[in-house]
């Protein structure tokens, strides 16, 4: 490697991986977020509905926790989804200190629409790549991902 203008770092032949990567999970979210809109739908929803109708999660702290995020933040889109009336919300009679989230038939049929954009958009993805691609770049992805940090 020769060193360039880069503050006497030594200059790569080729582009760094992390910098390609963030390029390409950009574009990449970017077009699934397009997809999940036009489909009635954001990132949030979806994590949300999938979460709701795959799991046996119920209560809003399992929620945040499958989902990812913090309660508050959980609570803010949960606010948004009950008023489009896409979940309710309710005390356990177990535990008067849990809400139960539950899904609603509107939010069964946004879940059935976003399913379908997430499906499309895999499908998307896959053009042109075998399974072995596929295979190997699930490696590749937790090989770098093992690299900068714990697993997740």
């Amino acid at each position: 490697m020769s060193t360039g203008p880069w503050y006497g770092l030594a200059v790569m032949p080729h582009q760094p991986i992390g910098l390609v990567l963030t390029r390409t999970s950009r574009v990449v979210s970017r077009a699934f977020d397009q997809r999940l809109a036009e489909a009635g739908g954001s990132l949030p929803v979806w994590l949300i509905l999938l979460a709701l109708k795959t799991r046996s999660t119920r209560s809003q702290s399992e929620l945040a926790e499958v989902v990812g995020i913090r309660g508050a933040t959980l609570s803010h889109h949960l606010d948004g989804m009950e008023s489009a009336g896409l979940v309710t919300r309710r005390r356990d009679p177990a535990s008067r200190r849990t809400s139960l989230v539950e899904l609603t038939e509107a939010g069964t049929q946004l879940f059935l629409r976003l399913r379908e954009a997430a499906v499309a958009h895999d499908l998307q993805l896959r053009t042109g790549l075998s399974e072995q691609d596929v295979t190997r770049l699930a490696a590749l992805l937790d090989r770098l991902a093992a690299n900068v940090g714990p697993p997740t």
